[in-house]
């Protein structure tokens, strides 16, 4: 039988053929794919001629295409549709796939030829985005042990495989220990507080699996809404411990060790590479430059936000005192929170819910997007997709040009890790006179629909699915010629301009009143609502700051100093969370054994890059208001100078060119409401 990940994708817009992959097709595929890219890069290397940019850096950034996609599609799968099968293959692709990395940045013959082209570049008269592509491709062999010597490079191979198998785990094991626990309820004075829509997701969620009562999980729609109004302390309580727990009870799917190990061979990978810290390794290619620079923008923002969480935590005990409770405490958080929030604003987010039904969001989400950026997005259902779930639309220009493929997968289920991302299954580029055009997904966990309602957005919810988009904007409007620097593939502290920036519509009338309409009257959401939405927009901004910041600083005191003498994971946690604590420690909880950002995704050493990303998209966003929200001027220079261009330019240098200035914070302390 042919192997269809081996064959040209004849599929319409040559997208993925899902419906004909089967599991047993990736091993082989991954396999021959690998083969198929050492065959490029030997062809590179034995070429007689003077290596040149287009015979060796061109050459290399086209290689191993078939991988590429292959690899996207694999992944995607291994986070939004996996199984105990697909977990196996990944951890034993995982080290093929680093090997083969290795066998490229440590190849010396190929790392002549580039340093040669690099040293020379000064006479090549390249365009900005060639000389990018090539100081790029020359730093990364040097980041990735091109000047070590043999012994070294060894060394390094044994760590990048370890790392790439420890990684895996850590997420295999939080993903299990998410579906390890459910709260089984039998009684109907156990959900009070808890609103209808809730009640009818659990009750479906416990008739899916064959159980009278009702249900709720660890999967974010059910886990947030109970947290949030679920009257009984002691079941907030239970279901609390139990998130806080994940990967942290001793057990099979314990991550203590992982992250200790993880963590140290980060360190002792960046000290072979001739770095200090695995931080000061990362930071190089990022906005921020060095730890220290991290850690002065954190520790700033800690100094404004601390006073304004300490008010605001007092609030919230002042509250909790009302029902006798002494000591507020994590799971106390989220239900006095919507009390208080009631109390200042009398705004409760089940009234908001009615009028953010998913389709009328997506659809508001769309509308937007022609305003701004002069795109058209249809459904279509003749592309396959991995699940019935997925929706799947054909993008184009206002003029009809095609521009991209979006997948949309929404809600919940057994195989999908938590949480909302953006992803893509096939990247853009410029090639033989082709546009070709990108493949963008994004994955949210969104509140399913129930017998008698669609789905319902939270606001936070619909600030999420603007947040993905944003990212999807970014993939779907790239416009470059290396695939490398393409969409999204810019410096992490950069990454997050196009998602924050697109949350700021949900905060305006002008934008809701194109989609916020109550799901069963047709009616636009009062004015008084939206009068208290952006009241509140800076609702307990203080302690959601120090939130931040208190993963942005733990992110960095794993990652900034040698964690060789770190023995007790919870021990260090509580010294890295000092400064920023609020609610007493529960000892049965530690946040490092689930941080997947850091220890299973690409954050390590990045988490601050969220509110680095925010005081860029407050200066940004003030442009806009300035000229108005659906100014084409304004979003023309944001598409032209920001979406479109990737990495083919130092992201300070975009940012100048859209806003005429470097950014500075007065717009995000003022949004935030954190002057002194």
């Amino acid at each position: 039988m042919k192997n269809p990940l081996l064959q040209k994708f004849d599929t319409l817009y040559t997208s993925a053929p899902f419906s004909k992959i089967k599991n047993e097709h990736f091993k082989p595929a991954f396999i021959e794919a690998i083969h198929i890219a050492k065959t490029e890069i030997n062809e590179i290397t034995k070429n007689k001629s003077v290596p040149t940019f287009e015979n060796t850096i061109e050459a290399l950034e086209f290689s191993g295409q078939q991988l590429d996609r292959i690899s996207s599609i694999f992944f995607n799968l291994n986070s939004a549709e996996t199984s105990e099968e697909i977990q196996k293959i990944a951890q034993e692709v995982s080290p093929m796939l680093t090997e083969f990395s290795n066998d490229i940045t440590l190849n010396e013959d190929l790392f002549k030829r580039i340093k040669l082209i690099y040293l020379n570049k000064d006479a090549l008269k390249l365009t900005e985005e060639q000389d990018m592509l090539l100081t790029n491709k020359y730093k990364s062999f040097v980041r990735n042990g091109a000047n070590l010597n043999e012994d070294q490079k060894n060394e390094l191979r044994k760590i990048d495989t370890e790392l790439s198998q420890l990684k895996l785990k850590f997420g295999e094991n939080v993903l299990a220990e998410t579906h390890d626990f459910e709260l089984h309820l039998t009684k109907k004075e156990q959900l009070k507080g808890l609103p209808e829509g809730v009640i009818e997701a659990a009750k479906l969620t416990a008739k899916q699996k064959n159980k009278n009562g009702w249900i709720f999980t660890l999967d974010y729609p059910s886990y947030v809404p109970f947290l949030t109004y679920a009257e009984s302390r002691k079941l907030r309580k239970k279901m609390a411990l139990a998130f806080g727990a994940k990967a942290f009870r001793n057990n099979k799917n314990d991550n203590q060790q992982i992250v200790l190990d993880i963590a140290n061979l980060r360190h002792k990978r960046a000290v072979l590479l001739g770095y200090k810290s695995h931080a000061d390794f990362v930071l190089e290619e990022r906005m921020a430059e060095t730890p220290q620079t991290v850690n002065t923008f954190l520790n700033d923002l800690l100094e404004k936000a601390k006073p304004a969480a300490e008010k605001e935590f007092k609030q919230l005990s002042e509250i909790a005192k009302k029902d006798g409770i002494t000591q507020l405490q994590k799971w106390d958080s989220s239900y006095y929170s919507e009390k208080l929030k009631k109390e200042l604003f009398d705004l409760e987010e089940e009234k908001l819910k009615p009028y953010f039904k998913l389709e009328n969001v997506i659809a508001g989400v769309f509308e937007i997007s022609t305003k701004l950026y002069d795109l058209k997005f249809e459904e279509i259902t003749t592309i396959d997709t991995y699940h019935k779930d997925v929706k799947t639309y054909k993008v184009t220009d206002t003029d009809g040009n095609y521009i991209a493929i979006l997948y949309a997968d929404f809600f919940p289920r057994k195989g999908k890790r938590n949480g909302a991302w953006m992803t893509s299954f096939k990247g853009q580029w410029k090639k033989d006179n082709e546009n070709s055009r990108p493949h963008i997904s994004i994955v949210c966990n969104f509140t399913k629909p129930t017998e008698t309602k669609p789905s319902l957005l939270t606001f936070n919810e619909v600030t999420t699915l603007f947040h993905e988009f944003g990212h999807a904007l970014h993939g779907m409007l790239a416009n470059t010629t290396y695939p490398s620097l393409s969409g999204t593939n810019v410096y992490w502290d950069f990454v997050e301009l196009p998602s924050q920036i697109f949350e700021n519509w949900c905060f305006e009338k002008e934008a809701l009143n194109l989609f916020a309409k109550h799901y069963q009257t047709d009616e636009l959401i009062p004015m008084e609502l939206i009068n208290k939405i952006k009241k509140s927009s800076n609702f307990l901004e203080g302690t959601q700051t120090l939130r931040q910041l208190s993963f942005g600083i733990l992110d960095m005191k794993w990652h900034s100093k040698d964690p060789s003498t770190i023995k007790n994971v919870k021990n260090f946690e509580l010294d890295s969370f000092k400064s920023t604590q609020l609610f007493p420690d529960v000892k049965e909880n530690c946040m490092s054994t689930s941080f997947s950002h850091i220890f299973q995704g690409g954050y390590s050493s990045g988490y601050y890059s969220y509110k680095w990303a925010e005081v860029l998209d407050a200066d940004a966003f003030a442009l806009f208001l300035e000229n108005g929200i659906f100014n084409k001027e304004t979003a023309k220079k944001f598409k032209s100078n920001i979406l479109e261009k990737g990495g083919t330019k130092k992201p300070m240098k975009l940012y100048k060119q859209f806003r005429g200035k470097k950014p500075d914070n007065t717009a995000l302390l003022k949004r935030a409401g954190l002057f002194n």
